[in-house]
């Protein structure tokens, strides 16, 4: 069946870095735009980064633009988010989404920036 698992969320100073992976299995990967979103505490749901089916195009929100990468390894099946200069506003669980912001995520990875 179609599943994404996200991993790499960690405790992390800020300025911090982290590198957040989304293993997909079940569907053909390098065929979907594959998406990170977040959901701090108390608050909705957040579009992060979007990555074409080849990788070569990526979009990312204002909040991160300039900090954050996102990747891709089609061969492997797997997206990656790698957030540099983490601040304690992007304190969240993270998610990857298939197709959509909307579309199928994983359980998430939490991700937390304090001192």
């Amino acid at each position: 069946q179609v599943q994404l698992v996200e991993s790499g969320g960690d405790l992390v100073q800020p300025g911090g870095s982290l590198r957040l992976s989304c293993a997909a299995s079940g569907f053909l990967f390098n065929g979907y735009w594959m998406y990170w979103v977040r959901q701090a505490p108390g608050k909705g749901l957040e579009w992060v980064s979007k990555s074409s089916p080849g990788g070569g195009t990526t979009y990312y929100a204002d909040s991160v633009k300039g900090r954050f990468i996102i990747s891709r390894d089609n061969a492997r099946n797997t997206l990656y988010l790698q957030m540099n200069s983490l601040k304690s506003e992007d304190t969240a669980v993270y998610y990857c989404a298939k197709g959509s912001t909307s579309g199928l995520r994983g359980p998430g990875t939490q991700v937390t920036v304090s001192s």
